[in-house]
């Protein structure tokens, strides 16, 4: 067991002040809530704190609970929140489509829709230029699966050990992680290959290295476990769930390659990295020097938004036409308007810019706590898509399980809030609003510094 010790609260940072002044909050008590949601909600539904949080009011990069008391969001309501929490732009755009026409669907026109579209073919490679809109990434991951069987008539899938896609029926099945999946049944046509992350991979090299060696394990599943052909290949460039891990620049490149020589299309699962928040590029594929033939999203291109896409080629989409295929949400006036005041915003705010600045002052800041916190063993990422990993033993890498929900309780009580990811939950995800600042950023490695110092790691 491990034991939080006292902190003191001298010379502590404090947070970075803001004009925004919440409501006085007047609803139920955080006590009547919690017991309603035990009383009337699934009982799946679950929190991620060991006393629950109640989040009731929100601002950019803070939230505000029911006291009055404000945290920095360094998690974005699971990578979801792009611009900032209630961003005036996107809060203005959603009220007045709201209030103009709140539904139609996709069997008339309306301007967001196509005009959504547009701006997403506006800031892809040339060729993808084509948009289906569903409601969640799960979706988007469902139809791309779809559509690449349709348009290549082969039925087998490559998806990545660790990776998340989603928790529908054909999203679980791409999903490789045993914590995220039930047992009833699934997609025997997907097949998982060896994760190419340096940090545990099973071979051994450099991370180029690794990375080959991990595509020859893509290799070896087609020409054992499939007919010889593939429909895809799916990928997220950055593993959000699984742990922010990636591979070396030439893994997708190599991958893309032999999927394509078997008849495959490479689909690209931008549902956490895309935006801008990798700082370098818009798109987590473009770190990679790679064109995939689907593009999925979702999370951050709503802010908040039930909002996702898939984005393919005219060629590919076509196969789609050979049935009546219809989304009764997707395509909805008031999530096309914070669609495009998303992205309109992304630009005009320079929040890829920010994320590649203020990401890299936060990961150069983890770094330097990784030197005097041997409870880290990894940290990893870009932009403002960052993981810590942390371990009982650098050497051994066993997974610091109950540190990482100390660590997690220790930042809550500091005013910062983080997520948690990887196989054995031992990885703290940090992906905060990509509006965040610098001296939040300063902020926030203080209460981490507290966090990591007041834990005890016991000695094997």
């Amino acid at each position: 067991m491990t034991t939080i010790a006292p902190q003191s609260a001298a010379s502590r940072l404090e947070m970075p002040p803001t004009d925004h002044r919440p409501r006085p909050y007047t609803g139920p008590s955080r006590e009547d809530v919690l017991a309603m949601r035990r009383q009337y909600m699934n009982p799946a539904v679950f929190t991620i704190y060991r006393e629950p949080l109640m989040i009731v009011e929100g601002f950019m990069q803070y939230l505000w609970d029911e006291t009055g008391r404000r945290y920095l969001d360094m998690f974005a309501g699971i990578v979801t929140v792009s611009c900032g929490h209630c961003h005036p732009t996107v809060v203005k755009r959603v009220q007045e489509q709201a209030a103009t026409l709140p539904h139609g669907t996709t069997i008339y026109l309306h301007p967001n829709v196509a005009q959504l579209a547009k701006k997403i073919a506006s800031k892809m490679p040339p060729g993808l230029d084509v948009t289906y809109f569903t409601n969640s990434g799960s979706e988007a991951n469902d139809l791309a699966i779809m559509m690449a069987r349709l348009a290549t008539g082969h039925t087998d899938v490559i998806a990545v050990r660790n990776a998340y896609h989603g928790g529908s029926p054909t999203a679980m099945g791409l999903t490789s992680h045993h914590t995220w999946k039930y047992p009833v049944g699934g997609d025997g046509h997907v097949h998982h290959a060896v994760n190419p992350d340096p940090y545990r991979s099973p071979f051994a090299g450099t991370p180029e290295e690794i990375a080959t060696r991990s595509v020859a394990d893509i290799r070896d599943l087609i020409r054992y476990s499939t007919p010889g052909k593939v429909a895809a290949f799916v990928c997220e460039p950055i593993q959000g769930v699984g742990g922010v891990t990636s591979a070396a620049r030439n893994y997708l490149s190599e991958a893309y390659a032999v999927i394509r020589a078997h008849g495959g299309l490479c689909i690209a699962d931008e549902v956490q990295t895309g935006f801008g928040r990798t700082g370098e590029s818009y798109w987590g594929f473009q770190n990679f020097g790679v064109t995939p033939d689907f593009v999925t999203m979702a999370k951050g291109i709503g802010n908040g938004a039930p909002l996702g896409a898939v984005t393919t080629r005219t060629d590919i989409a076509k196969s789609l036409t050979q049935r009546i295929h219809f989304n009764t949400y997707g395509g909805n006036p008031v999530s096309m308007a914070a669609g495009l005041a998303v992205l309109d915003v992304i630009d005009a705010d320079g929040l890829q810019e920010n994320s590649r600045v203020v990401g890299g002052h936060l990961k150069a800041g983890l770094e330097r706590l990784m030197r005097s916190h041997p409870v880290i063993g990894d940290v990893r990422g870009m932009g403002l898509m960052l993981g810590v990993e942390l371990v009982r033993n650098r050497a051994t890498k066993e997974p610091a399980k109950a540190e990482t929900l100390d660590v997690l309780e220790a930042a809550r009580e500091g005013g910062v809030l983080i997520g948690k990811g990887g196989l054995e939950g031992n990885v703290l995800r940090i992906k905060p609003p990509m509006c965040i600042t610098k001296e939040d950023v300063d902020f926030a490695l203080d209460v981490f510094d507290r966090a990591f110092t007041s834990i005890r790691v016991p000695t094997s």
